[in-house]
C-alpha cells in the first residue's frame, strides 16, 4: 500500500491569512507566537473555513476493501479511481503480513491475537488459492470475449485499486482523525499515516492543531 503526493496548494501561511482577511489583515512571513495561536484557536472553536483555502492531492494505491472504507469520506474531497470496465492489465491481490484473529467485541474488528491460516505449511495457503483461482476465472472470461466490466465481477475485495485523493486540509484532517483512532482497521491506518505524515510536513502548525481538535 502506498500514497503518493501529486500536489498540494497554500501553507499555514495561507491559513493565517484567509482567517485575517476578516480584519483586512495579512502577513508576509508566519509569525510562530501569533499565527500558532491563531491556528490553535480556528481548530479548538471549529472555524473550518480558513483550513479549506489550503489542499493536498494524492495517488494511493490499496485494497478495495480499503478503498470502500476511505471513500465515505466525501466532505471536501474528490475521487477518482482505476476502473475495470476500462482495464484489464495484470490483477495484484493485498496479502496481510499477520492475520488478526476476530475480536471479543464486535465493534473492534480484530484481536492482537495472530492466526495461523497455514499451519501444515502447505505450498500455498486458503487465501493464495481463493485469489489465484479468481485471477484465472477473471481472464478466462476475458479470453472468451467477456466485456471487462462484467469479467470484473469475481474479482475479490483483496484486489489491490488506485485513486486520485484530492481534498482541503481540513477534509484529510477530519480523515486522519478518524482513521488512525485505535479502533479503525488497521489496513485503514496504514494509509490514514502516510497521509498525515505527508500532511505535516507542508502545514505543520496546522496539522498539529487539526489532529488534536477533531
Amino acid at each position: 500500500m502506498q500514497v503518493d503526493l501529486i500536489d498540494w496548494m497554500g501553507s499555514d501561511l495561507s491559513v493565517v491569512n484567509a482567517a485575517r482577511v476578516s480584519f483586512a489583515n495579512q502577513h508576509s512571513e508566519l509569525d510562530e507566537k501569533s499565527d500558532s495561536r491563531l491556528i490553535s484557536f480556528l481548530a479548538k472553536h471549529g472555524h473550518w473555513s480558513p483550513f479549506a483555502h489550503s489542499s493536498m492531492q494524492f495517488r494511493i494505491k490499496a485494497p478495495v476493501f480499503v478503498a470502500r472504507q476511505l471513500v465515505k469520506h466525501q466532505v471536501g474531497l474528490s475521487w477518482n479511481e482505476i476502473s475495470r470496465r476500462y482495464v484489464d492489465f495484470e490483477v495484484e491481490f493485498y496479502e496481510p503480513e499477520v492475520w488478526r484473529g476476530k475480536a471479543a467485541d464486535k465493534k473492534q474488528g480484530s484481536s492482537d491475537e495472530e492466526i495461523d491460516i497455514n499451519p501444515h505449511n502447505g505450498m500455498v495457503n486458503d487465501y493464495q488459492l481463493a485469489t489465484q483461482q479468481a485471477k484465472w476465472t477473471y481472464e478466462e472470461l476475458l479470453r472468451k470475449g467477456v466485456a471487462p466490466e462484467q469479467a470484473r465481477m469475481v474479482l475479490p475485495q483483496s484486489m489491490m485499486t488506485e485513486w486520485y485523493w484530492s481534498g482541503t486540509l481540513y477534509a484529510f484532517a477530519r480523515v486522519c482523525a478518524l482513521r488512525l483512532h485505535e479502533t479503525a482497521q488497521e489496513e485503514t491506518r496504514i494509509i490514514a499515516k502516510q497521509i498525515s505524515q505527508h500532511a505535516r510536513k507542508l502545514f505543520p502548525v496546522c496539522w498539529d492543531s487539526l489532529t488534536e481538535e477533531i
